[in-house]
């Protein structure tokens, strides 16, 4: 039996899917009597036997490989290649999984809503992409994958599309990641040639040996700036932000694997990052300005959504910083843990927005006495997501400044930094919410429904389990002297947030010395006026510029030819009376005016030999 889940695991991605198309049978309403309830039961049951086969074949772990011939002409053939690796069926664990969670927590968040068809549709249409992504083989299947991800996006963020902001965020979300899209289409056609492959394997052993060239180079900066997209990145990274408008069962899953599926293909393809120096550069310089800024917007951010956005923009730039110096078992450590992490966060922070109706945590306080299980599962899981032994981001941070020391020294530092500010970040979360006296919102919170409340505590019970998979993959890094000023980062991070917003000072405003830095937290660092000054403005202007030039020169042109058609058939309705003897005289002037011309060169040359 596991020998034939392991042979078969390529089906993984067709139960999700199946449970994608049965949601249409009642979307439209072609299925009225029991209403859209029962769509969301089969996504369910579709997503738990996609769970079940992932668990029994990573159980198994016997890797296994197949192609599926999608193309075949003269000179070329395209074959959908997929491998299930060690790492894939973690992956592939770790998806269904909490794309199982997240749907049996959204039957409790949405019990009263009446698009269950159409979001669970769309859940399950991101977890067929994704199950498909970390198996997939091939970088043109994967960018195919990626596009039904973008898609996907839309369509989810866009789930009430009766408000204004929610249809903002779902085309802004679109069309960001749009453009990373096309950028990468560009690298991976222009990498066919070179390498004559798309498969990930051949595409590495074609790397080890190619050599450095211009083509290569643009080639690979291409290539990144699809996963730029994906995971949020600067400049790139608005779109996560203004994406959270969508249902929050629906944020647990973009936040926790759908960012990731970026990363992933970002490892597949780090052979050819590594064989172009300044793509390695590029890609290291892009983490650390990302990790350093999201750390900080987060800080300034007053709704939980859209701080606990920003940390994910963050934890990416991590991976971004690993791939970049080639540590890619630490960025595969990372994603592990992240996934798990804020996921977590982001079901506890769910049970809170459902019953007090606000996301803004100035209007929360003196939840830990009515809601001590959210409270719970929240702390576990930044805890997790922090340099604290034994939890299971300690021995993340750790595994990455170990391979990051002997290289480069100076980016440790940014990670000491990094960590402070996110344990700042995620302090100044609880104690907002949890700690400090009741507000207006939070004087009455009952709890949720026991949906919600049962995938909250089977994946703080994963999360507290995290050191115990890590040992078992073979991820647990060696205990070293780097631990000493990352658990001290830590530590800062979380008393100094602690003091600032659970002290005696709580109820006060928090305010920097120099407003202009404030400000220039609190607005993205200036990141949406700096694209409005520009990006939209260029645009506008060659916009206005094509209006002008097709009135102007196409409709005035077309409309010019109009006019003198007019015109001349207003001179000639005179010179038409109707009468066959004007006709007549007519014909006749023309053919002697024509007979002038063509004998006058006759004339000329006879009145010429007359004279000689």
């Amino acid at each position: 039996m596991l020998s034939a889940a392991s042979q078969s695991v390529w089906l993984i991605p067709g139960y999700s899917l199946f449970g994608a198309i049965a949601s249409l049978l009642w979307s439209p309403g072609l299925i009225r009597l029991t209403g859209p309830r029962p769509s969301g039961y089969v996504n369910v049951i579709a997503s738990g036997v996609a769970f079940l086969h992932s668990l029994l074949a990573l159980w198994a772990m016997q890797p296994a490989q197949g192609s599926f011939r999608w193309l075949n002409t003269v000179g070329f053939e395209l074959s959908f290649d997929w491998s299930s690796t060690t790492a894939a069926l973690v992956a592939l664990t770790v998806i269904t999984g909490l794309t199982w969670f997240s749907q049996i927590y959204a039957i409790g968040y949405l019990e009263r809503d009446w698009g269950w068809a159409r979001f669970f549709g769309y859940l399950s249409l991101f977890e067929a992409g994704l199950s498909g992504l970390v198996l997939c083989d091939s970088l043109f299947f994967s960018y195919v994958i990626l596009e039904m991800l973008t898609l996907g996006t839309y369509l989810i963020v866009g789930y009430w599309y009766n408000q204004p902001l929610v249809l903002t965020g779902a085309r802004d979300a679109f069309l960001t990641k749009r453009i990373g899209d096309l950028i990468l289409l560009v690298g991976v056609l222009g990498l066919l040639p070179l390498a004559g492959t798309w498969n990930f394997d051949q595409l590495a052993e074609w790397a080890s040996t190619a050599e450095p060239s211009l083509a290569l180079t643009a080639i690979a900066i291409a290539l990144i700036a699809g996963p730029l997209g994906k995971c949020a990145q600067f400049p790139f990274h608005l779109w996560l932000d203004e994406a959270m408008e969508g249902p929050l069962p629906s944020t647990i899953l973009r936040n926790a694997i759908v960012v990731v599926s970026g990363a992933w293909v970002l490892i597949r393809i780090q052979p050819i990052i590594a064989a172009v120096p300044v793509a390695e550069t590029l890609l290291i310089s892009v983490g650390v300005v990302t990790a350093i800024c999201a750390s900080l917007i987060a800080i300034a951010q007053v709704d939980v959504k859209r701080a606990l956005s920003y940390l994910v923009s963050t934890w990416m730039g991590l991976v971004f910083i690993a791939v970049g110096a080639g540590q890619t078992i630490a960025a595969e450590r990372l994603l592990l843990v992240y996934s798990l992490s804020m996921a977590l966060l982001m079901m506890s922070v769910g049970t809170i927005v459902i019953r007090n109706i606000s996301q803004d945590i100035t209007q929360l306080g003196g939840l830990w006495s009515r809601r001590p299980l959210p409270a719970l599962a929240f702390a576990l899981g930044g805890l997790s997501l922090l340099a604290m032994p034994p939890f299971g981001g300690f021995w993340a941070w750790l595994g990455l400044a170990e391979g990051l020391w002997p290289v480069s020294p100076w980016l440790v530092i940014v990670l000491v930094f990094v960590l402070a500010a996110v344990g700042f970040g995620l302090a100044r979360i609880f104690a907002r919410i949890w700690g400090g006296p009741s507000k207006a919102m939070s004087v009455r919170s009952a709890e949720v429904l026991w949906l919600m409340v049962l995938p909250m505590l089977v994946l703080a019970g994963l999360t507290l389990h995290l050191p115990i998979l890590l040992a078992q993959a073979g991820l647990l890094p060696q205990l070293n002297n780097l631990a000493i000023p990352l658990v001290w980062a830590s530590l800062v991070g979380v008393a100094t947030g602690t003091v600032v917003y659970y002290g005696p000072a709580r109820n006060q405003p928090v305010q920097l010395p120099w407003q202009g830095l404030q400000n220039f937290f609190a607005q993205d660092f200036y990141t949406p006026i700096l694209y409005r000054r520009t990006i939209v403005a260029s645009v506008s202007f060659v916009a206005t510029v094509l209006q002008f030039l097709d009135r102007t020169i196409v409709d005035g042109t077309a409309t010019l030819m109009g006019l003198i058609t007019l015109g001349s058939g207003q001179g000639l309705r005179y010179n038409v009376s109707g009468r066959t003897q004007g006709y007549a005289l007519t014909m006749l002037l023309a053919i002697a005016v024509g007979s002038v011309f063509f004998l006058m060169p006759f004339l000329r040359q006879s009145f010429v030999l007359g004279l000689l």
